[in-house]
């Protein structure tokens, strides 16, 4: 079930959702509302299932790996992600779905997919702070904190980095 919930809402990745129960109101013809691939951004990425990179190409969705963190700096890629995003519809409202194993497991260890080489401490306030700067940050959520799968400091840590990401996504500023 790893991203169905955000497949579901791609009208190109699954043809026929009548199949699925529950979601029949998903069905092609309906008036739901789909996202399109040029709504999405990730950043930070660096561990992909074969799957996935496919259907990422496939789609066209924009990304940035951590080599391009690395290259460019976390804010040409944040400056980057939101051009992408805005250059449309400038006064779009944006939601932000903050996956946790973006950081490195050395700062959020309590993820589901700790993978070396994420996000730092500071590179991961800066992605929450810039998407606020922007004025467009209509919604988030913090996902993939699980502290029962880490000891009890690592899952304190992980914990405690979700708060502050949250408490920045709400405003919270050095200045």
């Amino acid at each position: 079930m790893h991203g169905m919930p955000l497949g579901l809402m791609m009208k190109d990745l699954i043809p026929d959702r009548s199949v699925i129960p529950g979601l029949e109101w998903l069905e092609e013809g309906s008036t739901s509302p789909f996202l399109n691939p040029d709504s999405l951004v990730y950043v930070g990425l660096r561990d992909i299932d074969k799957a996935e990179r496919h259907f990422i190409r496939q789609l066209g969705i924009k990304t940035f790996t951590m080599y391009d963190i690395d290259h460019l700096g976390i804010g040409n890629v944040m400056d980057l992600a939101l051009e992408h995003l805005l250059q449309k519809s400038p006064d779009r409202p944006l939601h932000l779905s903050y996956d946790i194993d973006a950081v490195d497991p050395m700062y959020a260890p309590a993820t589901g997919t700790a993978v070396r080489g994420g996000l730092t401490w500071r590179e991961a306030h800066f992605v929450a702070e810039h998407v606020v700067r922007s004025g467009a940050l209509a919604s988030a959520e913090i996902v993939e904190v699980n502290a029962t799968l880490a000891d009890g400091q690592g899952a304190s840590e992980t914990v405690e980095l979700g708060h502050q990401l949250v408490n920045a996504l709400l405003g919270e500023a050095i200045l």
